[in-house]
């Protein structure tokens, strides 16, 4: 996950799922994350978390049910959910954080 600071750093919003294979929702949630990332294709990122295999970032973001998702923008985590959402709800929330700052002036 040495990207994922990089990632979420960046002006371009990142989605980023936090999951385990064992669950039920998140298996769910997968097939419609993919629907969402062909629909807003480069304007944002989209980034699964393995919770299991990165107990730490899991912790660090407080991830303490699956699915949870947050979109961060510049590094901060501008929205947060946890369960499975539809890909309309997802890009509404992706599209309100595509206006940079200098494009609302």
């Amino acid at each position: 996950m040495s990207d994922f600071e990089q990632l979420i750093q960046q002006d371009k919003p990142t989605l980023v799922d936090f999951f385990a294979t064992w669950c039920g929702p998140c298996r769910v949630q997968g097939p419609i994350l993919e629907e969402v990332k062909k629909k807003v294709g480069d304007t944002a990122n989209i980034l699964k978390v393995d919770i299991d295999q990165n107990r730490r970032l899991a912790a660090t973001y407080n991830v303490r049910s699956v699915p949870t998702l947050i979109l961060f923008k510049n590094g901060e985590a501008v929205w947060r959910t946890v369960g499975v959402q539809q890909a309309d709800e997802l890009e509404r929330h992706i599209h309100d954080h595509l206006a940079t700052k200098s494009d609302e002036e």
